[in-house]
């Protein structure tokens, strides 16, 4: 730590930032928005990821384009990948391959560090190698954490609490929890990452990811997060900066197309013509793909909640589910299925939304909650669960209640949980909250604030260089 850079002596010289985020787009897209406001204040990034990753990334506005250089590494030949690049397409059982590809990034990015000589290297959950690379060319390296912080407790316990049960609240914080896996949730993580077809894989070294940065930025805030970030930086002696939410207020986007479009203006049409705060947005983001069961008993039991709703299903267009027989005619007078892709920043923005019904992954938690929307729950994968225990521990949302053992839910407790968030007296305690943590998350003075404290800590933490 000897050639750390002091703030006090104005060094606050252009910063050249070399991004690696991990293969899925729920991270590359935060990523991204951190290079695009980086690239605003006049700083140089480099985004470094698979070609069809990267074309699948809008581009940036004209005015910050020559400070984002998207670069296209080539994909290594892994033969169960089949050509795919990111967790769009490759199936969670695949992972590890998937972390072999990550991997595959080492020789282009080592080049890459070598030639440019960047100010900082930032990395994803799976650069357990980008440390070493980094360190062995005196660049300063930071793991940005996309997800909130207490996936980082849980993902890497301590090693004298790993056989502890997991299925209690953590132990070995020095605060009270009710954060906790349940039982379904581990089996069917368990199953979901089994290695189903062979060949070599790479395993995630968390531990590593976390203890040999000299910076860990996290895209949260301390108003939700503040005791996990103290914990973290505590745990692993390392300087923990908060980046904010990046919440859609902060986005950088060329938007004036949206406004025109289409099918924005059919949805907004039929949104103008209910009620305020009436409606409930059911959305499940673009990777969950729901089994036909969940989403038969989710139909019947937004039906039975008699709500106006607005589902966002693309999912349904491969043909793979059906809903159940009958239930777009009989919904029609008060609901919409919208089969193709949706601009749910405009939706979640209008009047008429009164509460939403999310898979609680955290993108997309972000968005709602920064309108001041309550959420009904009913999360998948680990990180969610997660999300939808603590924010249910706040009431902020209502999460949907499942059979302990399969993760089995009613069509009568997502009728009752939607009710109770949207229009039930018991539950405006729910809507309450959401709606002053909405005023938190839509902040801009805020979210300055963090992004000021962000670039302040690159500049105080980066190596000097000589040049």
């Amino acid at each position: 730590m000897d050639s750390i850079v002091n703030p006090e002596n104005g060094n606050n010289k252009p910063l050249h930032v070399v991004m690696i985020p991990w293969l899925a787009m729920g991270h590359m897209y935060p990523y991204f928005e951190l290079a695009k406001i980086l690239a605003q204040k006049g700083h140089t990034v480099t985004f470094i990821n698979y070609p069809k990753n990267i074309d699948q990334m809008p581009k940036p506005p004209k005015a910050i384009q020559p400070f984002i250089n998207m670069v296209k590494s080539p994909l290594p030949h892994i033969e169960q990948l089949q050509g795919e690049e990111s967790t769009l397409n490759v199936p969670l059982d695949k992972n590890g391959h998937l972390k072999l590809a990550y991997d595959g990034f080492q020789d282009h990015v080592t080049q890459i560090l070598e030639t440019s000589k960047p100010d900082w290297v930032f990395y994803d959950h799976a650069g357990d190698w980008v440390p070493s690379i980094a360190k062995s060319l005196n660049i300063p390296c930071a793991h940005f954490n996309v997800v909130p912080s207490w996936n980082i407790c849980f993902a890497n316990p301590p090693k004298d609490q790993i056989n502890n049960d997991r299925y209690s609240p953590p132990k070995w914080v020095p605060f009270k929890t009710n954060i906790h896996f349940k039982p379904y949730e581990l089996m069917r993580t368990i199953s979901l990452f089994k290695n189903v077809s062979g060949g070599k894989t790479s395993s995630f070294d968390f531990d590593k990811v976390y203890s040999s940065c000299d910076l860990i930025l996290i895209r949260a805030t301390r108003e939700l997060e503040g005791q996990w970030l103290d914990y973290i930086s505590d745990r692993y002696k390392v300087p923990v900066v908060p980046v904010g939410i990046l919440p859609p207020s902060m986005q950088i986007r060329d938007d004036k197309e949206e406004e025109n479009d289409p099918d924005w203006v059919k949805i907004k049409a039929w949104l103008d013509s209910k009620e305020s705060s009436s409606v409930v947005y059911i959305g499940f983001g673009s990777e969950l793909k729901l089994n036909q069961q969940d989403l038969t008993e989710l139909a019947h039991g937004i039906e039975l909640s008699r709500l106006p709703f607005f589902w966002a299903l693309k999912n349904l267009k491969e043909g793979t589910l059906e809903l159940p027989e009958g239930f777009e005619e009989r919904t029609k007078e008060y609901g919409i299925v919208w089969k193709t892709w949706a601009p749910q920043l405009k939706i979640l923005a209008h009047g008429s939304i009164g509460g939403c019904m999310s898979h609680c992954g955290s993108g997309s938690v972000i968005e709602k909650l920064h309108f001041g929307h309550v959420l009904v729950t009913l999360p998948y994968l680990i990180d969610q669960c997660l999300f939808s225990r603590e924010l249910e521990e706040r009431k902020l949302a209502i999460e949907v209640p499942r059979n302990e053992q399969d993760g089995s839910f009613t069509r009568d407790s997502i009728a009752k949980k939607l009710r109770l968030a949207i229009v039930d007296e018991e539950g405006s305690i729910y809507r309450k909250n959401a709606k002053d943590l909405g005023k938190v998350f839509s902040s801009k003075d805020l979210h300055n604030e963090y992004i000021k404290g962000f670039i302040d800590a690159l500049q105080k933490y980066r190596v000097h260089s000589n040049n």
